[in-house]
Formats: structure tokens, sequence, C-alpha cells
């Protein structure tokens, strides 16, 4: 049985088409915020529902941490460290190589985050995060909350200064540099009016901030949720149906058929080449014919 579908010729340079689609594990309530820690052979995920960050190794899966504080997207900084985007507590933290927690951010011109979603770290350090209103409109265990900051996409300078630097979007959700940070695309799982798309936006980087923000691509099934880019510039997008590969101009390319709705993906494994994948209940993986732009 093939998990792909080809929607343009391009799709099978980076693709291996006899690769199979595998469930590694599974009975998760809702998984996300997959990260790849090469150095160590594992992968982090959170269990969102269940408050706890889950490691995966080829001999199965233990508890990283719990309670999480509800995490949803983790990342790894440009010194290797944990940096994780926590629901429950509204903020933003960095697991330090002696356990200790460093928060980030958890406020902005005096208010509380929303619920900081996904994250990513620039060449320069800065931290880059969005922040919907999903977390604080979930009741788990009554931390349900309002909202008192437009749903925003956020960057942290390596001074420890924050900055709203995209906030017309209705719930800015995964993100992802270009491979040579020229461009910065957004994932926008919210509408402004109904009559939206669920869409991935795309923007230029100019001396550090974006600009010239426009419809990079709209996801025909489902939305857009978690997203990366491969060392060609592609962009791998969760889906209702799969992980769609969209070129750099935009166009659809291809799609990894999944059972269950996607949630985030991230490219690891020992060449980079391996894509793995949160969906609902269960991580799989499938290996491709290009790496991921992931550091480190």
């Amino acid at each position: 049985m093939s998990f792909f579908e080809t929607h343009d010729p391009a799709f099978a340079r980076y693709v291996m088409f006899n690769a199979p689609l595998k469930r590694l594990a599974t009975g998760f309530d809702w998984a996300e915020g997959p990260v790849w820690f090469g150095d160590q052979g594992c992968l982090l995920f959170s269990d969102i529902p269940n408050n706890r960050i889950l490691r995966w190794t080829e001999d199965g899966i233990t508890t990283f941490r719990q309670p999480s504080n509800y995490s949803n997207g983790h990342t790894r900084d440009r010194q290797g460290r944990l940096v994780s985007c926590e629901h429950g507590a509204r903020r933003v933290t960095r697991t330090e190589w002696d356990g200790q927690i460093t928060v980030i951010a958890d406020s902005y011109q005096g208010k509380p985050l929303n619920s900081p979603n996904d994250v990513i770290v620039a060449r320069d350090g800065a931290i880059w995060f969005t922040d919907p209103h999903y977390g604080i409109m979930t009741d788990y265990e009554g931390f349900k909350s309002p909202q008192e900051l437009p749903c925003s996409v956020y960057r942290v300078d390596p001074s420890g200064g924050i900055e709203g630097v995209i906030t017309d979007m209705a719930c800015p959700n995964g993100l992802a540099f270009s491979p040579d940070e020229s461009r910065l695309y957004v994932a926008d799982t919210g509408r402004m009016h109904e009559s939206d798309p669920q869409h991935i936006r795309v923007f230029d980087m100019v001396n550090g901030r974006p600009v010239n923000g426009r419809l990079f691509h709209t996801i025909d099934r489902g939305c857009a949720d978690g997203i990366r880019v491969d060392s060609d510039g592609n962009v791998w997008s969760s889906a209702g149906d799969g992980v769609h590969c969209i070129a750099p101009d935009g166009r659809l390319l291809g799609k990894i058929l999944v059972p269950e709705i996607v949630s985030n993906i991230c490219f690891g494994g020992r060449a980079k080449h391996r894509l793995f994948i949160t969906a609902t209940t269960s991580l799989y993986s499938v290996v491709l014919n290009r790496n991921g732009v992931q550091w480190p």
C-alpha cells in the first residue's frame, strides 16, 4: 500500500515511494510538539491532555516530564537546550542542562500571554513563538482564562526583550524559517471572517523583522498546524489527511497520507531525513529523500 499521493511530478524527488509509514507508538489523547535530540538519539513530544512530555527511542516510550504545564510545541536553542510552549502556565520556558526551568516569556506589556503554541529559534539566537488562544479556551484543571492580548507572533531577542511582530492573524500556530532565513512561514488555524480559508502565510525577513505578509498556500483538507522546511526550501505541513509537501512557490507537490489527523511534524534521525509525525493518538515516521532544516 502506498501512503504517498502525487500532485506534481517534482514530488518524486523528495520521497521514496517504497518507504513505509511506520506507527511507532499509540495510546495518546492529543500528540503534539515533536523535537529531535540527535545527540541523545531520542524524540520528545507532548501528550497535551495528559499533561506530559514523552520520550521516544528505538527501545520504546518513557515519560520525560509530568506534569508539564500542558506543554505544546518544542524546539531546541542554539546551545541545544529544550525550549517549550506551556499552555497551562501561559509561558515559554527553557530547560537548562541541570534540569532547572528558566522562564523566557510569560507576559507582554504587563498582560499575561494567551497560550504559547509553537516556537522556533533563529540563527541570531532570537526566539520566535506563536500565541493563539486555544489553551485558555480549554478547561484543563480549571485554568480556562479570559483573553487579554490579541493572538500574535512574538520575538524574544537574546537579551530578553519581547516584541509583538505579527498581530493581524486570527490564530497563528506553526511557524518555520526558510533555509536561509529570508522568509518566515506562519500557519493560521483560525479565521478573521467566517469565509476565510485556513492557510499558511509567508513574510519576507528584512533587518530581522517580517514584512510583506501574504497568502502562501491554502490547505485543502483540515488545517495547517505544525510546519517544517526541508533543505530545498519546501514546506511540509500537517493537515487533516496527513502531511502536505508544498514547493517554495506555493504549489502542492504531494501528500503523505496518514490515517489520523496530523498535528505536527519534525525532521530527525541520524541523517535528519526521517520525518516524525504526531497525529492525534499516535506517533508515526517515514523516511524521505531530503533532510530537514533543524538545529542542532
